[in-house]
């Protein structure tokens, strides 16, 4: 396969790798609030950053957009993971009985 052609599918696996990326942090922010609350943020916030560190750094076509992805879905991870504590306060989402919430 040559160069011509590999550039033209290297869109579709970014763009499908992106898809996967966010569907799997779903169910993490929801087991990371469950389990730890919105205090394991700052995970999240070091993920971030050494991800995109890494984009600055690594040269690679295909790599480089995806560690820029997974960085900023670990920031957005931040967002959600304060709102996921206002659905389980809502009733949306159960709470974990060994936690002590603060409403």
């Amino acid at each position: 396969m040559d160069l011509l052609q590999y550039n033209h599918w290297n869109g579709i696996l970014i763009g499908l790798c992106t898809f996967i990326i966010i569907g799997a942090f779903h169910p993490i922010v929801i087991k990371a609030e469950y389990y730890y609350g919105k205090q394991c943020w700052w995970i999240f916030l070091a993920g971030g950053i050494i991800s995109l560190t890494a984009s600055l750094l690594l040269a690679d076509l295909f790599f480089s957009p995806l560690l820029g992805v997974f960085g900023f879905t670990c920031f957005w991870s931040i967002k959600e993971l304060y709102e996921q504590e206002e659905r389980v306060h809502k009733g949306l989402y159960p709470k974990n009985p060994k936690r002590k919430y603060p409403f």
